[in-house]
């Protein structure tokens, strides 16, 4: 299938490892340019200097958790690329426990998808094939496995919200709003390959929870993520794509 994506310009926060890069690359692939920030400078660069071999990439420094950062991320991002088609909204804090936890993710998960939007409508507004995704988790869909999940889903399930109430006030001006929620996903370097190293009952627990035998990769991500943002979704809003490999156990109907 042709997603039509060649030529549209997307920014993702938080795009320099893990799910985010995985975004990057398959956006880049199929001929967009893309915009990504992270707060690791010199990681970013060295990202961008790889991504950079696959197609029009620009790189910003910036902690979307600052609402000032992330505005400037998007206008940025804006004047770089010529103008905003797709915004992916990946940036997170992660799993922790504590008030600090609580902080993180209210700020670099919730709050900068709020910013983000706000930022980036403008832009969006002039695009004929305007679309937002929300990276969220199947942790805001039921209680998981990890103890420590506890202010990341709280967050997540806001994001979900917010996604869905988005989809409804900016479908006029045209732009879709949805959402994919992860279940554990593996990837060099991410929490999932920590947990096999240092939990191995609780990574094969996890694996022997999801219907596929198998965690979702990286990669299983972005391409959920690339069809919500490109044409051949344009009719979809307000929707949340679960990619689990059937861990969680419900339905919508």
């Amino acid at each position: 299938m042709d997603l039509g994506l060649t030529g549209k310009r997307a920014l993702i926060t938080g795009g320099s490892r893990g799910i985010g890069l995985a975004i990057a690359r398959t956006l880049l692939a199929e001929g967009a340019s893309v915009a990504i920030c992270a707060r690791d400078g010199q990681r970013l660069a060295d990202t961008a200097a790889e991504l950079a071999e696959h197609g029009t990439i620009f790189h910003h420094p910036a902690d979307v958790s600052d609402e000032a950062a992330a505005a400037g991320f998007a206008h940025a991002a804006a004047e770089a690329l010529g103008g905003l088609d797709i915004v992916v909204a990946n940036a997170s804090a992660s799993v922790g426990q504590g008030p600090t936890a609580w902080e993180d993710n209210f700020r670099t998960d919730l709050m900068s998808f709020v910013r983000i939007i706000e930022s980036a409508t403008p832009h969006l507004a002039a695009s004929d094939a305007a679309a937002v995704v929300a990276i969220t988790s199947t942790s805001a869909l039921e209680a998981g496995i990890l103890p420590t999940a506890n202010s990341f889903g709280a967050m997540k399930a806001a994001m979900l919200q917010h996604s869905a109430a988005q989809a409804r006030q900016l479908a006029p001006q045209g732009i879709r709003v949805n959402s994919v929620s992860p279940g554990p996903v593996y990837f060099d370097g991410g929490v999932w390959e920590q947990i096999k190293n240092g939990m191995p009952e609780l990574y094969e627990a996890a694996v022997a929870g999801t219907g596929l035998g198998k965690l979702a990769s990286d990669v299983d991500i972005a391409n959920a993520v690339a069809f919500l943002a490109s044409p051949a979704a344009g009719q979809i809003t307000g929707a949340n794509l679960v990619v689990d490999g059937a861990f969680t156990n419900r339905f919508d109907f």
